[in-house]
């Protein structure tokens, strides 16, 4: 025998309030409609569904063992209800996220806690790439946001690109480098020590390249390459290597008073750090919540940012 789901849902309602009137209060509805679904449903069943004179309602064996059932149907259907709510004002829901290895773990991730100290019902999930690969994922909707440094984005590519911080490269090295007792640092001061590579597809390799050629660099001192962004810095702490680094990953590490700027104006490509997105992306509440989030994050460092950054006296 197919019983109606929603039958079982209305009698669910009436054994936990304990009335028809009071049950149909619960789910919206009017009384006579209630009283006619259980009356239709008991001459259905052919048994009766409660305890004839007993207030409030009691139900019989097997009025109960329905109501158990439309009970599991009731709270599914109100966290269905709750689901929705939640993901159209964006507090439910998955994010897709993916960005640049030093990037992230610098500064995205303190963020991304901070957002689900907010929306603890929201998942993240992130990837690591670097440009090419993360407009890629995008395209193949893989990922929901792209959160990295680019050059130019081309007219016609489909996507959308918004600025949260403007690029700067800086040579990063312990906060006890010799070089930093220098008053006075030249070229050839820097191609003495060996340098750490960022990791191969980084922009940040060609950057390296290109300022230690224009320093005049014939061959390039690398010692260690490919590592992530806290083995760099724990390698940079016991060494007196180099990198080149973007001042705000530097930046983020400033409380650690473990690795920081020397004072060198360093050549570097325009480019900037944003977040890029499908300009066709259906709309994600949740994903718009967390692109808020980090774009007002940015917006409180970007000060910050600049009073470090004007704290060393540029050299070169």
């Amino acid at each position: 025998m197919k019983i109606d789901e929603r039958h079982l849902i209305q009698l669910a309602a009436v054994v936990k309030t304990g009335g028809v009137t009071e049950g149909a209060a619960l789910l919206g509805m009017a009384q006579p409609a209630v009283s006619r679904t259980l009356s239709m449903l008991e001459k259905r069943l052919g048994e009766p569904l409660f305890l004839k004179g007993r207030r409030p309602l009691q139900p019989t064996p097997l009025g109960r063992a329905l109501a158990d059932h439309g009970q599991t149907m009731l709270a599914a259907s109100r966290k269905a209800s709750d689901t929705i709510e939640s993901f159209r004002v964006g507090k439910g829901g998955t994010v897709r996220i993916g960005g640049t290895p030093f990037f992230m773990d610098a500064l995205i991730a303190g963020m991304i806690a901070e957002f689900q100290n907010q929306h603890p019902d929201v998942r993240i999930d992130q990837i690591y790439g670097y440009f090419p690969d993360l407009r890629a994922a995008l395209k193949a909707d893989q990922i929901d946001l792209a959160i990295c440094p680019i050059d130019i984005l081309d007219e016609g590519s489909g996507l959308e690109f918004q600025q949260i911080l403007p690029g700067r490269n800086v040579i990063a090295c312990r906060v006890t480098h010799p070089l930093l007792l220098k008053r006075r640092l030249q070229p050839q001061h820097l191609l003495d020590f060996p340098w750490v590579a960022p990791p191969p597809g980084s922009p940040l390799l060609a950057d390296l390249r290109s300022m230690l050629l224009s320093f005049g660099a014939t061959e390039l001192r690398i010692r260690y390459t490919g590592g992530s962004l806290f083995s760099v810095i724990n390698y940079l702490k016991g060494t007196d290597a180099l990198t080149v680094l973007p001042h705000g990953v530097v930046f983020a590490q400033r409380n650690e008073k473990s690795i920081t700027a020397l004072p060198v104006n360093v050549p570097h490509p325009e480019r900037a750090l944003g977040l890029l997105k499908r300009a066709d992306a259906p709309r994600m509440p949740a994903v718009d919540h967390f692109a808020r989030h980090v774009q007002n994050g940015f917006d409180n460092l970007k000060h910050l940012i600049k009073r470090h950054e004007e704290a060393v006296v540029w050299g070169l």
